[in-house]
């Protein structure tokens, strides 16, 4: 079965964000790449952008959260328009709790983490980088999507 790994864009603080998603996730990240490592004839670079990230991975259980910034020339990221949500399958309450806690510092809550209509444990939130979360635990289901 295929694995769903969410991409995020940004406009220059990707390496920040991943930062702090490597605090709360704990792990390594699988790669970081930077404009500048792919620089030459046929990639040119602006100085100001060569230490930004191409690509970053962070693998969080079976899956990798990516990322990159996205160079100026190609315009910035709507940040307040991203609605694409990153869904996070728990496997207790506590776990749920202590990420929506940690992930949504600074942020802003859209839904307390409570009791759902339909049966799970359940919140939704913007993180202080405009990227959008989901946390659920479903005991029917134990933590699996």
């Amino acid at each position: 079965m295929a694995l769903i790994n969410p991409h995020i864009n940004f406009n220059g603080n990707a390496e920040e964000a991943f930062t702090f998603y490597k605090s709360v996730f704990g792990g390594e990240f699988a790669m970081i790449m930077r404009f500048k490592d792919l620089s030459g004839p046929d990639f040119l670079v602006a100085e100001n952008e060569a230490n930004k990230i191409m690509h970053i991975a962070l693998p969080i259980g079976q899956n990798i959260l990516m990322g990159n910034d996205i160079p100026e020339s190609m315009g910035r990221v709507d940040e307040n328009e991203n609605r694409s949500k990153i869904s996070i399958s728990a496997e207790s309450r506590e776990e749920a709790d202590n990420l929506f806690g940690e992930l949504s510092a600074g942020g802003a809550v859209e839904m307390p983490i409570s009791d759902s209509p339909w049966g799970s444990y359940f919140g939704m939130f913007r993180d202080k980088f405009g990227i959008e979360w989901m946390v659920d635990f479903d005991p029917k289901y134990n933590g699996k999507p």
